[in-house]
């Protein structure tokens, strides 16, 4: 199961992966907890009168096709998108959106969902949410409480019979050394790099990277990845940021997605190179 904030994460962070375990058989699902509802339309084609006035409706046309594409089940916990809050200082967040709903009414739904789809593995943002948006802040909250509190048969009594998940993951697939790799090789096949500004103000933090600890190697699924990413037309720019490293070069250089495993019920052996390793 992975739990995102918003439909177009599931593409965006962790797809080749999942269209990976989705063909050698394993029953994934994706838990999209706001409807993004406000955010920006980041695809020039599609910034139009009529998609501002129906995004809500297109972005969950926009997921149901990702979803047929990546081959997952997928379920909406229908949280108001809390949108990125800009200025110096930040406004307020909107009243009733998913950032200001209480820990455990945010949390109840998604034990809900667990203890029916009884997943073995769960992945979710950091701490940071990967990045410091509220909803994925917000995101990462309620998936570390619901996979302590899916077991618990004290806790929700009313979500379900009680169900243990073995393995938290964090996911981290925009790091560091990874954008190193990738604008290196292609400084030398002569590709203008994309990483090249943002490297300049990004600092090395080893002790960061070195939670990495699970590395699963889907390159061959990178296509699937990049058309799921495209079916959310409003927030992909097909010629945009995500497609400017030619895909053989990505599959080469850094051909795995990352994770770090945050809890275990089972024993695996540290480097993993599978989201299940040690369970049977």
């Amino acid at each position: 199961m992975h739990v995102h904030a918003h439909p177009d994460d599931e593409s965006s962070k962790g797809a080749a992966s999942t269209a990976m375990y989705v063909a050698k058989g394993v029953d994934v699902h994706v838990v999209t907890c706001t409807g993004g509802e406000r955010g920006s339309v980041l695809n020039p084609n599609m910034d139009r009168p009529d998609v501002l006035e129906n995004i809500t409706e297109i972005r969950r046309a926009e997921m149901e096709s990702a979803r047929q594409i990546l081959g997952v089940s997928q379920d909406w916990l229908g949280f108001v998108d809390s949108g990125w809050p800009e200025g110096d200082p930040k406004p307020p967040l909107p009243e009733g959106c998913f950032g200001l709903v209480p820990l455990e009414e945010a949390t109840e739904p998604l034990v809900r969902l667990i203890r029916s789809f009884r997943p073995h593995v769960i992945t979710t943002y950091d701490e940071n949410g990967g990045y410091p948006h509220p909803d994925h802040i917000k995101c990462h909250e309620i998936s570390v409480a619901a996979f302590e509190a899916a077991a618990d048969p004290e806790r929700f009594p009313d979500a379900g019979e009680p169900w243990q998940p073995l393995k938290l993951y964090y996911q981290h697939g925009f790091n560091r050394p990874k954008a190193v790799a990738l604008h290196e090789a292609a400084l030398e096949q002569g590709i203008e790099s994309v990483f090249a500004e943002r490297l300049k103000d990004w600092k090395p933090d080893p002790v960061w990277d070195a939670r990495v600890t699970t590395q699963v190697p889907c390159a061959e699924y990178f296509p699937v990845r990049d058309q799921a990413l495209i079916a959310h037309a409003t927030q992909i720019d097909p010629d945009g940021f995500f497609f400017q490293i030619p895909m053989e070069l990505q599959q080469r250089v850094w051909p795995t997605e990352d994770f770090e495993l945050v809890t275990s019920l089972v024993d695996s052996q540290l480097p993993e190179d599978d989201l299940f390793a040690g369970i049977v």
